[in-house]
């Protein structure tokens, strides 16, 4: 599953990623979401400090790309 949140300010993201962990089946193993990184790193710290905390997250991938942040998500 992935989640683009270009154009998104920090509280639009909040809700758009806390959206797709409750749409996220059990089938969905991954939730990829892309932040971008070169208009700032807001909504890239609030999804690694807010999600890596979050019941539904077993943790935080970081990718080569700056941009995207992987979000590996507990079985239900």
């Amino acid at each position: 599953m992935e989640i683009n949140t270009h154009g998104k300010n920090v509280f639009q993201a909040r809700i758009a990623v806390q959206s797709a962990l409750k749409r996220a089946t059990n089938a969905d193993y991954r939730l990829r979401v892309v932040h971008g990184y070169q208009n700032g790193t807001a909504i890239r710290n609030m999804v690694r400090d807010e999600f890596a905390r979050h019941p539904r997250v077993l943790r935080i991938e970081n990718t080569r790309n700056p941009g995207e942040t992987i979000l590996v998500l507990r079985e239900y």
